[in-house]
């Protein structure tokens, strides 16, 4: 799997930052609460910012960006559609079934 960069350098830097601060204090929390599931939680978070920083990869941009361009590709195919006869209907942007007798 090819994976390209999606964030910036600057980007990756402050995650990584952030990531280890809160892994370290979460780490220091867990070390006297063990029993706290809470902060083994927000390591794991701590954990994947520092990974998502160093990989320069975040998903949830990537899902982000890729839901962007369905929606103007859906958009766009619309604005194809508004000289079909029978598809549309006039007043709204509802769809009619299509009846070809």
């Amino acid at each position: 799997m090819n994976v390209k960069p999606n964030i910036s350098l600057i980007n990756a830097l402050i995650r990584i930052t952030i990531g280890l601060t809160l892994l370290s204090w979460t780490t220091s929390k867990l070390v006297k609460h063990p029993w706290r599931d809470s902060y083994l939680f927000i390591a794991m978070c701590a954990a994947m910012k520092v990974a998502e920083g160093i990989v320069r990869y975040c998903p949830l941009t990537a899902l982000f960006e890729k839901c962007q361009c369905m929606i103007e590709d859906h958009d766009r195919a619309m604005d194809s559609m508004d000289g079909m006869e029978g598809l549309a209907n006039g007043d709204s942007n509802e769809l009619v079934p299509y009846n070809p007798t």
